[in-house]
């Protein structure tokens, strides 16, 4: 069966894919290839001898796929608290589809990425410590990963009358290792040591997130939904400066 995309609105949109709510269920999300931006290129961009490589090498979706077989395969489930799940592909009428794990709040709302809680909230002693846990989480089951991003952490929040608290920050994206020899084959001081300089370059860019809010110079719409996949309100912000420091 081939699931309709094209008349959707995206809720977000990352440098290559766009990300879609599955129209059979709520709790997934399709991320599908820009349109405007096929693996050509994405090869055609890339510098000697990269350029070089087959185009599977440039698929985000497949790579993240593999990704996530290598963890359901060689690590606890409990590396699932942190980072989200990949369901497969599946067929669109936007090209092949990788299925995954869709983040929502307790009220049902898509949950926002770190980078906008913080310019939104600021770094409130409760995301300061749903941070710590992360790391810890990190460091303890070494999770190959590129550098952490801040628009690649989303914030799950339990929301009430009362008021929000966050319950945990999941990882979506930038996973994985570009080793030659996986990270899980090396010895354990050394992956300590590498995931540590993950969590040192994402406390960094925190810093560099808090600077700017305080400057207030919007950092860029990359990383902000385009709806809350209830209501499918636009959250287009008012800042004209669209300077992006994640975007590296």
């Amino acid at each position: 069966m081939t699931i309709a995309l094209s008349s959707q609105k995206p809720f977000a949109q990352g440098g290559n894919r766009l990300c879609f709510i599955d129209p059979a269920d709520a709790d997934r999300c399709i991320k599908v290839r820009r349109p405007d931006f096929t693996l050509e290129d994405c090869r055609r961009k890339k510098g000697f001898p990269k350029n070089l490589k087959p185009l599977s090498s440039f698929d985000d979706s497949l790579e993240e796929f593999h990704v996530m077989q290598g963890f359901e395969r060689h690590y606890p489930e409990s590396i699932f608290d942190h980072v989200s799940r990949c369901f497969g592909f599946v067929d669109t009428d936007m090209g092949r589809g990788l299925s995954s794990e869709l983040i929502r709040d307790s009220d049902g709302r898509i949950s926002i990425t770190l980078k906008q809680y913080v310019w939104e909230r600021g770094y409130t002693p409760d995301c300061q410590a749903a941070v710590d846990v992360l790391c810890k989480h990190w460091l303890a089951h070494c999770v190959p990963s590129r550098d952490i991003l801040v628009h690649n952490v989303v914030v799950q929040r339990d929301v009430s009358e009362a008021g929000e608290n966050i319950r945990r920050l999941v990882v979506i994206d930038g996973l994985g290792s570009s080793n030659l020899i996986p990270l899980r084959w090396q010895p354990r001081a050394l992956q300590q040591k590498k995931t540590q300089r993950k969590i040192d370059n994402f406390h960094q860019r925190i810093d560099t997130l808090i600077q700017t809010r305080s400057r207030d110079s919007f950092p860029g719409t990359h990383g902000l939904l385009f709806h809350d996949g209830l209501s499918q309100n636009e959250a287009v912000p008012s800042s004209t400066n669209m300077k992006d420091p994640d975007a590296s």
